[in-house]
């Protein structure tokens, strides 16, 4: 309703004013900084593709954990990186597997931060895919479902705080969280990769992971980037199967999506900002063409109007230095 009598003032010559009304705010708290952890000692390897975010190995992982805590940031996703890969991705839930390593690792030395595990396939595998294949190339979703499962099991015994798979098999919360409550794990939150299209902003990320596949895409498990309503559908099949959390992924290309899920659900919402945005910012900003502060808090306040409630970020680092101005 427009009252023509009633001018708003803008406040635009005082930014304390500005900030104390703003409808969206942003904290560390909001934020999850994504981390790479490798086999071996003593490597700090760049990812070519993604300035300044690194292969760790354990030890520089935690050395990374204590700084980011230090920075007010109180959880990371973990993905793991394995020396050996074989057809059934035997690493991802091995006892002494890279990220179960890692997260006794961290919950040694810095216990309060809150530890996310990537729960898929992909890594581990030597095709790349997110579940077993079969003999003519096509992903066997019911045979995977027992290995996430196995997956999300390993990473709890290890101490993470909560599990997120990742692979998009149908009917894979159900069986983690029957898996988890059947051992006594029935507190451990899990965060649904319930939206995640299939986007050609991952390419990055598989530099990253050593996870792009060997053969064919995943489009036949992931989502087409044109469906709203199937975004809808899965999400409501993961919610009744126990997730805790939903996420849409990718995010700045997915606002709408983020927007729908929130409003049709009411649940808590994680956006994923995955590599391609993250690092089409960081060309841009080395070649001199934008503020990259300035962009990147603009991209994530625009995920947490849409709706986000976490956001995953590489950008977390960056985010919390703007915070502390």
């Amino acid at each position: 309703m427009y009252f023509p009598q009633y001018r708003p003032r803008r406040l635009r010559a005082n930014s304390t004013f500005r900030n104390m009304i703003a409808e969206t705010k942003l904290d560390t708290n909001d934020l999850v900084y994504p981390l790479f952890v490798v086999e071996g000692e003593d490597i700090k390897r760049e990812v070519k593709s993604m300035p300044g975010v690194y292969q760790l190995s354990l030890e520089h992982l935690v050395k990374e954990v204590e700084e980011v805590y230090s920075m007010g940031i109180k959880a990371v996703l973990l993905f793991g990186i394995p020396e050996h890969k074989d057809a059934v991705g035997t690493g991802a839930y091995s006892d002494d597997g890279i990220v179960q390593l890692a997260v006794k690792k961290i919950k040694e030395k810095r216990p309060e931060i809150t530890v996310i595990t990537d729960v898929c396939l992909c890594e581990f595998t030597d095709h790349g895919h997110c579940g077993l294949v079969g003999k003519n190339g096509e992903i066997l979703n019911d045979p995977t479902l027992d290995l996430l499962a196995q997956t999300a099991l390993s990473h709890a015994m290890a101490g993470a705080d909560m599990v997120a798979p990742s692979d998009m098999m149908d009917g894979r919360v159900r069986a983690i969280r029957d898996v988890l409550d059947a051992n006594s794990f029935e507190q451990l939150p899990i965060m649904a990769y319930s939206a995640k299209y299939a986007s050609a902003f991952y390419g990055p990320f598989r530099d990253a992971a050593q996870s792009a596949p060997q053969f064919g895409d995943r489009r036949t498990y992931q989502m087409d980037n044109a469906n709203t309503l199937e975004a809808i559908r899965e999400t409501e099949l993961d919610i009744a199967e126990g997730a805790d959390i939903v996420m849409v992924k990718p995010a700045l290309s997915y606002l709408d999506i983020i927007k729908t899920i929130k409003q049709e659900f009411n649940y808590p919402v994680a956006a994923y900002n995955v590599s391609g945005e993250y690092s089409m910012i960081k060309a841009a900003a080395q070649n001199g063409w934008i503020d990259e502060e300035a962009v990147v808090l603009e991209k994530i306040t625009s995920m947490r109007r849409a709706g986000a409630d976490i956001i995953i970020t590489y950008h977390a680092k960056t985010i919390a230095n703007i915070l502390q101005k």
